[in-house]
């Protein structure tokens, strides 16, 4: 029998716990004294609130909450979750990552994270958006939210509307205050957003595992050629994060081998059409029974079937010892936040999986964020300035070309050569820098402790260093 799952691993630790368990793994790498680790460790600011709405002809007490885990760069940042999975300890984790996460690409922000324990299906557009102002309201008269201060966002369970309204509160709560709307991000593009925010979580996420499926070394170690073509997938959540991960790999010709979802999964080794299956489950409020798939009604069970790659996008702690040495993937990209247990990652090294965690690949979000922030800040889009410039400087040289060869090129070709940046075209330049970079950080962290970590361990290490770096540079430990 496989030692490996042979006996249930027993794991009697919370979220947060879990979190400080990978800190202090990788705490023993770094050169900071215990005082300043428990500083980095600890979260500074836990705001728990109960505040009453008026639901039809009830009145309920909303549960809620907002946690600032870490002050040394400012704002701090986070996104807001409606679930009623949500308590404490879960925002202080998530809180905790955040700090972590920033740190990991080179973003200054503290880390931060909100929840309403709500199910937001259960509630109108209106009644939901109550209870959105009503948080609101409560952050800004604690002086938990502001451009300087804390800077919200959407996380599960939330959107771009809800972000307009927490917008418009602050606004109307803060009158005169010209950098208002920056007071949070993952709004509409016509209130302040910025394009290419929408995807940005799903974009990262492809672009921090191409770039490990673009590495020689680590390739040969799992037996796999280079690039994203050809790759076998299996995505967790068809939601916003799952959804354009799946999309964008599907598009860079991986194969789509399983999808999973709330209702069950879908299998098919063959590959699946994301466009299609997402037209399908419109049509039927499902996923399964799509034409040609194998059905799961547990949807995990669609995680243990054959792929290379392994996108849990959903919920935390959907990877765990029980389950973990089923995993058959090569490679696990942690697409939502804590979606391995400590004890799975124990288990999935030694089965030699190589985990990108999520404090470094579901970075886009909190990339792109950011300069969203930057754009309500300086009050001017991004490629305004420079668009049409770039493209005369391209036409210039393109005629100057085409006078010392004496060839033309076709219409189509001057359109892709004259073409000057869109602000998207600079959120997803931006964005995938930001990956890059910070891929080869981890990776480097970890070939300089000769491989005696795994990636999440070598990630923390980096994000230590830096959080502590910032603490030193502010003089707060003389």
């Amino acid at each position: 029998m496989d030692t490996l799952t042979a006996k249930p691993v027993q794991e009697h630790y919370s979220f947060f716990q879990g979190v400080e368990r990978n800190f202090d793994k990788a705490a023993q790498y770094t050169r900071f004294e215990p005082g300043i680790l428990q500083q980095i460790k600890a979260c500074n600011s836990v705001y728990s609130m109960r505040f009453p709405v008026r639901i039809g002809d009830q009145i309920e007490v909303i549960e809620a909450y907002r946690v600032q885990h870490s002050h040394h760069r400012l704002p701090c940042k986070g996104g807001i979750r409606y679930s009623m999975d949500v308590n404490q300890d879960e925002v202080m984790a998530l809180a905790s990552l955040m700090t972590y996460k920033c740190a990991l690409v080179s973003v200054p922000f503290g880390g931060a994270k909100g929840g309403i324990k709500i199910n937001p299906k259960k509630y109108s557009a209106f009644e939901l958006e109550k209870i959105t102002r009503r948080y609101a309201s409560e952050l800004i008269k604690k002086n938990f939210i502001g451009p300087g201060i804390d800077v919200p966002a959407p996380d599960y369970g939330t959107g771009s509307r809800e972000m307009s309204w927490i917008a418009d509160t602050y606004a109307s709560m803060k009158p005169g205050d010209v950098d208002s709307l920056a007071c949070i991000t993952g709004k509409p593009v016509s209130q302040g957003g910025v394009r290419g925010r929408t995807e940005a979580t799903g974009l990262g996420i492809f672009y921090g595992i191409r770039e490990l499926l673009n590495v020689q070394e680590d390739m040969d170690k799992l037996g796999l050629p280079l690039g994203v073509e050809g790759k076998k997938v299996i995505v967790q959540g068809l939601g916003n994060v799952g959804y354009h991960a799946a999309k964008f790999f599907f598009d860079n010709g991986a194969i789509i081998v399983g999808l999973a979802e709330y209702e069950g999964g879908i299998y098919n080794a063959n590959g699946l059409d994301i466009y299609k299956v997402v037209d399908f489950r419109k049509e039927t409020g499902s996923i399964l029974n799509y034409p040609g798939a194998t059905n799961f009604t547990n949807s995990k069970d669609t995680l243990e079937c054959e792929c290379d790659i392994l996108i849990p996008a959903a919920l935390e702690n959907v990877i765990n010892g029980e389950n973990a040495g089923r995993i058959k993937a090569k490679i696990v990209g942690e697409g939502a936040n804590g979606p391995l247990t400590p004890d799975a990652d124990e288990i999935l090294a030694k089965k030699g999986v190589i985990v990108v965690p999520d404090m470094y690949l579901n970075a886009g979000g909190v990339t792109v964020s950011y300069f969203e922030w930057l754009k309500n800040l300086s009050h001017v889009r991004f490629g305004r300035m420079d668009k049409r410039f770039a493209e005369n400087q391209y036409g210039s040289i393109l005629h100057t070309v085409e006078g010392l060869t004496g060839k033309r090129v076709t219409d189509i070709e001057r359109k892709q050569l004259l073409h000057g940046p869109d602000e998207v075209d600079l959120v997803y330049s931006g964005l995938e820098d930001t990956m890059i970079t910070s891929y080869h950080e981890i990776r480097e962290a970890y070939l300089n402790l000769n491989r005696s970590v795994d990636m999440r361990t070598a990630a923390f290490t980096v994000a230590i260093n830096k959080v502590g770096g910032s603490y030193e540079e502010l003089g707060i430990f003389p």
